[in-house]
């Protein structure tokens, strides 16, 4: 109890204090991870989205396969990423390796299934309301994906936190291609497993709280973009029945 009330303290005092190597970590983190998310989005939003209104021989092992994507273990991802960024891989004249953006690579690669999984899944279920009236408005798939994916852009929203979350979390990938070097690609769970392994269990466990305050604080924020949206209706419908209230009391 003594360490876990010390960590606290620790992880107050590292949020509130300007620490610059502190925060440092917490910008390369966010910089990498949002960085990742933003790939993965790019990508899978698309590819889900065409998956829930496509038929084509073969679209349900596509869709089993990126099912299976979903419990891709991160440490193979990492290694495949580093064979293909090494000297002797295909990709080693780009010289990214043990850089910000091999962790970027890394952390697409485990984002991407995610997103499409996920987007697949919610524009499925918005097809089963709207798909055949867009359809019969002469829509192909590729409009139809678009147009709900516009349509449930609200709820895409938690698609990407979870994406997010993904990438943040992630440790052994970002370990494998960034090397974990201070100053350069050191990221907050990366920090945390040094200073585990190190035997600084309050260190390690302040980190840890600081990662879920930011984490919280991107999902409160989402959250509350969420809210307002799903308020706007409400208050566009009371603003135009006030108008028809005051007339029909009007003698």
């Amino acid at each position: 109890m003594g360490s876990f009330t010390e960590s606290l303290r620790l992880a107050w005092d590292m949020a509130t204090r300007w620490d610059p190597a502190l925060w440092q970590v917490v910008a390369l983190s966010l910089q990498v991870s949002g960085t990742a998310t933003v790939v993965g989005a790019a990508v899978g939003l698309i590819g889900g989205a065409w998956l829930a209104v496509a038929r084509f021989p073969g679209h349900r092992a596509v869709v089993a396969m990126l099912n299976t994507l979903l419990a891709l273990p991160s440490v193979v991802v990492g290694l495949v990423v580093y064979l293909m960024l090494s000297r002797s891989g295909p990709l080693g004249s780009w010289g990214i390796l043990f850089t910000p953006t091999a962790m970027v690579v890394a952390q697409a690669v485990l984002v991407v299934p995610v997103v499409t999984a996920l987007t697949r899944q919610l524009v499925a279920d918005a097809a089963h309301g709207n798909g055949e009236q867009l359809r019969s408005m002469g829509a192909r798939p590729l409009g139809v994906a678009g147009l709900l994916l516009v349509h449930e852009r609200w709820a895409l929203l938690t698609v990407l936190l979870t994406a997010f979350g993904r990438a943040v979390s992630e440790v052994g990938a970002v370990m494998i291609v960034g090397g974990n070097i201070a100053g350069v690609t050191r990221v907050m769970t990366t920090t945390i497993a040094l200073e585990t392994s190190k035997g600084d269990l309050p260190l390690a466990l302040g980190l840890g709280i600081v990662l879920l305050m930011v984490v919280a604080l991107i999902n409160l924020g989402i959250a509350t973009l969420q809210w307002l949206q799903r308020d706007q209706p409400a208050v566009a419908e009371r603003t135009a029945l006030a108008p028809s209230a005051g007339k029909g009391a009007a003698p």
